[in-house]
């Protein structure tokens, strides 16, 4: 877990220990989080169980991580739970954050046309894979938009050695529900996290041609707002809710969350 300066306690928290009757006045916080938590359905079946526990309800700003990192610098934002670990431990070391935690993981997935003009379903690695998209001049389509998936994306052309341009690379600036949409209509190549792929409903021509490398691992995290940088927003609500989520309860909560029957989310708590 990443800490710096304060500790929870010097916000004055106490761990559910409201009553019952000042739970149900508790009102609500602001979660900045990510396009693929809302688009794979997780939120929507977590939030409920918290709320229910808490007295106090979530209302989701869905965007990219890099525009989550922006509304919380702003102090729009009472929570954070993205997926760009190095951003989230920056986030902290720049003041805006007094915690982060790991929360969950997945990983992102390489989708493209069934066909695979690019022939990467073989590839031994995902650098090979990059390489092959770019060598083929074969659609790729990226989301552009400075999101947890995007950054991965770049970090993974980089080790690949390729700087994308051309008329090949399409840079969309979307969120990855529409992302896939351009994908499948263009026949692109394109990285997903794979709890939004599984929830997708419009593949088209698309299959999953590749996964598995480590370096396609996705962890996602929660990160408190510093209460001296913004101290107008809803520290306490907010800390209850980091906490249920690094819980026995939201951890499982966490775990049951399936689409056709399959987990898209791991638990992997820290505190």
């Amino acid at each position: 877990m990443k800490k710096a300066g304060r500790s929870l306690a010097a916000i004055g928290l106490t761990w559910f220990s409201l009553s019952a009757s000042a739970q149900d006045e508790l009102g609500f916080i602001i979660l900045a989080s990510t396009t693929s938590t809302e688009n794979s359905g997780l939120l929507d079946a977590i939030i409920p169980p918290f709320t229910d526990r808490s007295g106090i309800a979530v209302r989701v700003v869905a965007v990219g991580t890099g525009q989550a990192f922006e509304i919380a610098r702003r102090g729009d934002a009472d929570s954070l739970l993205v997926h760009d670990t190095r951003g989230e431990e920056r986030f902290v070391e720049e003041g805006y954050g007094i915690e982060r935690a790991d929360v969950m993981f997945n990983d992102f997935v390489i989708i493209g046309p069934g066909d695979d003009p690019a022939g990467i379903a073989d590839a031994e690695s995902v650098a090979a894979a990059f390489s092959a998209i770019a060598e083929a001049e074969a659609a790729f389509a990226s989301r552009g938009d400075e999101s947890g998936t995007h950054r991965a994306e770049l970090r993974l052309w980089e080790t690949a050695g390729v700087e994308p341009n051309g008329a090949w690379y399409r840079e969309l600036g979307s969120g990855m529900g529409p992302t896939l949409n351009t994908a499948a209509a263009m026949d692109a190549y394109v990285i997903a996290d794979r709890a939004t792929w599984v929830a997708f409903d419009n593949p088209q021509n698309l299959e999953l041609l590749y996964e598995g490398d480590e370096a396609l691992f996705n962890q996602y995290g929660s990160v408190l707002i510093d209460p001296e940088r913004h101290p107008h927003l809803k520290h306490d609500l907010a800390a209850q809710w980091h906490h249920w989520l690094l819980s026995e309860e939201g951890q499982a909560a966490i775990a049951d969350f399936e689409v056709n029957g399959q987990q898209l989310f791991f638990p992997n708590a820290t505190e």
